[in-house]
């Protein structure tokens, strides 16, 4: 196997596969990246078992072949050559040589037979979605998953696959994030699969934007992404997801409205003296005006006071802070809607023109 390819060509691809790979493993070739070339295309492999990677690039001179290569010490050695190099990869016997200009480097090698492949998808539904909408409906509900909590199918995000629509939902079980996106194509049956964490966060660090559209493979137990130059697979979570529509609030009639970056940075002000526990702040409304209060355990004191559109009076809730905070970060629009029922009911959060994106956060009682 040999090929050869200018510095920037190689990294970029690299860096997408060697994020996958874990640093402590339980097969030593699993601290390797698969490294294929077949008619001037080179494909590099990485996995953990869970989330498979595969990223692809045109390659000068090539000779095919494929054998696995240390991902974190090639990875070192592309990053620290100058720009602009031209890098020659070759095989011989069971070393890899990797050379640039007067640089050479001389690494070992496992055979690629024993590459680990996730098994072939069994395809339930096949989709295409615009990437731009997939990285903001990521984007906008990740940070409500759960962590490592013993309710296994809270650690990850739901995707709901609808008849024109695709939702994103996270919930770690005091507040949920909802984003909902239309699918020009739509899918054949309705589907929820549940992507574990990992998954989630190295599909948001692939996707970029762009005006492409990015193809979604849902298998009985895995998720693929297929885009030109990449493959990305994922094991589902095994569970079923609790019904999210449910925890919307009903009947929550009572509305403020309120701009973004000022009700955030007045939040973030009294954040300061919260209690660093509970992190509780009370929200205290009436006409014209929402009212922020915190207080500690040393007797301290925070008030804020913010113009609202509202005409709800003697309304008192507590919430925990940093899920406010998370919720107003997630939301695009300058004025945003807070809808509440009363002194013991979640509040739901969305911006203020449509409600594609929603958020809920359980009260705190302080």
């Amino acid at each position: 196997m040999r090929f050869s390819l200018p510095r920037e060509a190689f990294l970029k691809p690299l860096q997408q596969v060697v994020n996958v790979v874990e640093r402590r493993q339980t097969l030593p070739v699993l601290a390797n990246l698969l490294v294929q070339v077949a008619d001037g295309k080179l494909s590099m492999t990485g996995t953990d078992l869970e989330v498979e990677m595969v990223a692809r690039t045109a390659v000068d001179e090539s000779q095919d072949g494929e054998v696995t290569i240390p991902a974190r010490k090639l990875f070192e050695i592309i990053r620290a050559l100058p720009d602009g190099a031209r890098i020659t990869v070759s095989q011989a016997g069971d070393k890899v040589t990797v050379q640039a200009g007067r640089s050479r480097f001389t690494l070992a090698t496992l055979a690629a037979i024993d590459f680990p492949a996730i098994e072939d998808l069994e395809l339930v539904e096949r989709v295409r979605v615009p990437e731009s909408s997939l990285k903001e409906l990521i984007e906008r509900t990740a940070f409500a998953m759960a962590q490592q909590d013993v309710r296994y199918y809270l650690n990850g995000l739901l995707l709901d696959l609808r008849e024109n629509s695709l939702r994103c939902v996270a919930t770690d079980g005091h507040r949920l994030a909802l984003c909902e996106a239309e699918l020009p194509a739509g899918a054949q049956t309705r589907k929820q699969i549940i992507l574990p964490r990992k998954g989630v966060l190295e599909l948001q660090r692939l996707l970029e934007g762009g005006d492409g559209e990015v193809e979604l493979e849902v298998g009985r137990s895995h998720l693929r992404m297929r885009r030109e130059d990449v493959t990305f697979t994922s094991k589902l979570i095994d569970g079923r997801f609790p019904d999210y529509d449910a925890v919307i609030p009903i009947g929550a009639d009572k509305e403020v409205r309120v701009n973004r970056e000022v009700l955030r940075a007045a939040l973030q002000r009294a954040a300061i003296l919260s209690n660093e526990k509970y992190r509780g702040v009370k929200l205290e409304v009436s006409p014209g005006q929402l009212r922020i209060v915190a207080h500690n355990p040393e007797q301290e004191e925070a008030q804020e006071e913010v113009e609202a559109q509202t005409r709800v009076d003697g309304l008192a809730v507590g919430f925990n802070v940093t899920y406010l905070l998370d919720a107003l970060s997630a939301l695009r629009e300058d004025e945003v809607v807070i809808n509440l029922r009363d002194g013991n009911s979640s509040a739901l959060i969305r911006e203020a023109s449509h409600e594609r994106s929603r958020h809920v956060v359980m009260p705190l009682r302080l």
